[in-house]
């Protein structure tokens, strides 16, 4: 699953041709490195090699989800009863609920606790077949909590064999009890986390009721100066010009966009910027879902993710992500595998370790229990994996 002639970008208008189809085949993997993969039986297998008959199975690399925001805690539950009454999320927000909520539950956490949270979450997700995890920042807007959560993201990765990508969200609401909140964010914790996880992305939700356009911008500027590559959640409700400007500033990622118009489906298309659909939370929250097909069409790189979150995304699974994104999105099952899966691995920058089983690569395998990868996105609730590996290491049988 990777482009033509071994190139590290994303795909663009994806085909079945780039899944790379082995009808009938074997992996061998020494430790967490692939070593073979090829059609037909193996020729040799070393002394000991332990074997696994994956007869009747697809075989395919680990999910990526690269936008979650798995470590928090406390829960949502009034909230989301008050949205099933009518409330929208931007009024729950406004209220100082929402992401808000989470905050003050995240401050009152141990660090210990929020790792062990993030950990059994990782745990969830992988039951589904995911081996790469995007990890934000963002419930403390302040640096104590910041860092603190970056710590316990950090702490998560030596107790599962799953890959963890930290992103620093410190511009994810305007905490309106903290004096020049935009001012601290941007001039302290900002160079704090920098300087914990140096290179580390930085990320912004530019929304009514979040973060303007202007301060987005002034963020991004001082995130690029410290070495931080750069994400933003834009248009989920409203266009607020931040795509021209994330584009333009060199944006890894724009990640929601379900509010788009025909020119900045076109600015993302001509950008090196991978577009991020989340269509668990059009699908929870009740509201429209990201043009993903305009998106294609026009040459974007698409990539898919859970949004993996307390509030707007209750999800863990891979699986429902494609399931949704043939259904609303209306992509093909390949576009949806290999956005949940190579494409996802570019917008974190780990696709010359993960995304595609190739030699040299983690070994981060997946057997599924059907004989048609189409069925991942033909089941709404299919069948669980078989067997999870990631980074050679069997998950379920390690670390439940």
């Amino acid at each position: 699953m990777h482009p033509a002639g071994g190139s590290r970008a994303p795909i663009r208008r994806p085909t079945t041709a780039h899944l790379a189809v082995i009808e009938r085949g074997h992996i061998v993997w020494d430790a967490d490195r692939i070593t073979v993969v090829g059609a037909g039986d193996p020729i040799s297998l070393p002394n000991g090699c332990e074997t696994m008959d994956a007869k009747g199975c697809v075989v395919t690399p680990g999910f990526v989800d690269c936008h979650t925001h798995a470590c928090w805690a406390g829960d949502r539950f009034d909230e989301w009863e008050a949205k099933l009454a009518g409330r929208s999320y931007l009024d729950i927000l406004a209220a100082g609920g929402g992401i808000m909520s989470t905050v003050r539950a995240v401050r009152a956490a141990t660090e210990h606790d929020l790792t062990a949270l993030l950990v059994q979450r990782l745990l969830e997700m992988s039951a589904s077949g995911t081996t790469t995890v995007e990890v934000k920042s963002g419930y403390g807007l302040n640096t104590e909590s910041e860092l603190k959560m970056l710590r316990a993201i950090a702490a998560a990765r030596a107790l599962t064999p799953q890959r963890i990508a930290a992103t620093f969200l410190g511009a994810h609401a305007i905490d309106a009890a903290q004096p020049d909140f935009v001012a601290r964010t941007i001039n302290e914790t900002l160079p704090a986390a920098a300087a914990l996880m140096p290179g580390i992305a930085a990320d912004a939700y530019c929304e009514q009721g979040a973060w303007s356009a202007a301060d987005c911008t002034a963020y991004f500027e001082r995130a690029r100066a410290l070495g931080s590559p750069l994400r933003v959640h834009t248009n989920q409700f409203h266009s607020l010009g931040m795509v021209e400007r994330a584009t333009a500033l060199g944006a890894v990622s724009l990640d929601h966009l379900e509010a788009c118009s025909d020119a900045e489906i076109a600015a993302v298309a001509n950008s090196e910027s991978v577009a991020v659909g989340l269509p668990a939370t059009s699908f929870c929250l009740g509201t429209p879902f990201m043009p993903a097909r305009e998106f294609i069409d026009a040459g974007a790189a698409l990539a898919l993710a859970t949004n993996a979150n307390p509030g707007s995304a209750p999800v863990r699974g891979m699986p429902l992500v494609i399931a949704l994104a043939v259904r609303h999105l209306h992509l093909t099952p390949s576009e949806s595998l290999i956005a949940c899966i190579w494409n996802a691995a570019c917008v974190l920058g780990v696709q010359g370790e993960c995304g595609s089983l190739t030699a040299g690569k983690s070994a981060d395998v997946v057997l599924w229990p059907f004989r048609d990868e189409r069925a991942l996105a033909f089941e709404v609730s299919g069948a669980l994996p078989s067997a999870v590996f990631a980074r050679g290491m069997r998950v379920d049988a390690k670390l439940r």
